[in-house]
């Protein structure tokens, strides 16, 4: 994948595809869109794409070994001043430099809102880009958090580099609550090093609370679930009713029979052959505002829904999670006989 040709082919193209976007119609992906506009003779986009009848996005991309810098946004900078476009992407099919106009308008901003690696790709960055889904494509929505994810990547740059690099201003700022005295080069030497260790100790320390809280708090929930009596559990006919529309969306995908409903007192969980470590979604009907939970992205995310016809919205997630949990060789088996309450 060195060339460009590569890298729209194999990376470009299916990523909208994923997205929705039917890159089989050039009225909707636009291969090497030209702007008489632009006054540059023989220069084109790689693509616009259109949402709605108008342009929305702007790509231009670039070979697997080319370094991405601002240089590379030139034509994006002059297409995006004479087209509704009010996002531009950048890539060399690895690395995704989305960019806007949040600092001036109608002008492309030198420095991306969003950027990720395919290589190594952050499971977070999935709920940013579900907002450039074409059957979701809100411009405001995208902006409200786009500013909010620029700076905050930029200051994490910052942190990062002080924490390897710390400035002698950094250092004077934090050891000056501990050394009394001037601060001479000697000084400033011996306090870089010391504060280069105590940010990656409380790093260290900070992640391994984290795991220690969510594990605390996993055995707490499974010894609660354990100690409530079956009595003390109903089953609604509504819960009953979304297990069996989950279970009917993800059929295609696993065999119905690995679905299984287990309630419990705060929610009522539909998991993969009985196994709380398979969950599938997780209802939260008895209270007043009702929730979806989804677990594709790795994490839990409560979803907010009306009626339990919502379910259907999220169908292409279930099916995603279900997938995860089908055999990789020798085909489906049914889920062996469990207890409720049982140790997975």
């Amino acid at each position: 994948m060195v060339t460009e040709e590569a890298v729209k082919t194999a990376v470009v193209l299916p990523f909208f595809q994923a997205l929705g976007y039917d890159v089989f119609n050039p009225a909707e992906v636009i291969p090497e869109f030209t702007a008489d506009a632009v006054g540059k003779k023989g220069e084109k986009v790689d693509y616009a794409i259109k949402v709605d009848d108008q342009i929305r996005i702007l790509v231009e991309c670039k070979p697997i070994t080319t370094q991405l810098d601002k240089v590379h946004l030139a034509q994006l900078f002059r297409y995006f001043t004479v087209t509704s476009a009010k996002f531009a992407i950048l890539t060399n099919g690895r690395i995704f430099h989305f960019h806007s106009d949040l600092e001036e308008p109608n002008k492309l901003d030198t420095r991306p809102f969003l950027t990720f690696d395919l290589a190594e790709f952050p499971v977070h960055i999935l709920a940013e880009l579900r907002k450039f889904e074409k059957a979701s494509f809100d411009v405001e929505g995208i902006l409200a958090t786009a500013a909010r994810l620029k700076y905050t990547s930029i200051l994490k740059s910052e942190i990062l580099r002080l924490i390897e690099n710390p400035t002698e201003d950094f250092v004077k700022l934090i050891a000056g609550a501990v050394h009394e005295g001037r601060f001479t080069s000697q000084i400033v030497d011996k306090f870089s090093g010391l504060i280069r260790t105590a940010f990656r100790e409380v790093i260290r320390e900070s992640v391994h609370s984290r795991l220690s809280s969510a594990l605390a708090e996993t055995d707490d929930t499974e010894t609660a679930d354990d100690d409530v009596r079956e009595e003390d559990i109903v089953t609604t006919e509504e819960e009953r009713e979304g297990f069996l529309m989950i279970r009917a969306i993800v059929r295609d995908t696993i065999a119905a029979s690995r679905v299984v409903i287990r309630d419990q007192k705060t929610y009522c969980g539909i998991l993969i052959d009985d196994n709380n470590r398979k969950p599938l979604a997780r209802l939260h009907l008895n209270r007043s505002v009702k929730y979806l939970s989804l677990f594709d992205t790795g994490a839990e995310e409560k979803l907010p829904i009306s009626s339990l016809d919502d379910i259907y919205n999220y169908a292409e997630r279930l099916r995603a999670t279900a997938a995860k949990y089908v055999q990789p060789l020798g085909g489906e088996r049914p889920a062996e006989p469990k207890l409720e309450g049982a140790d997975d």
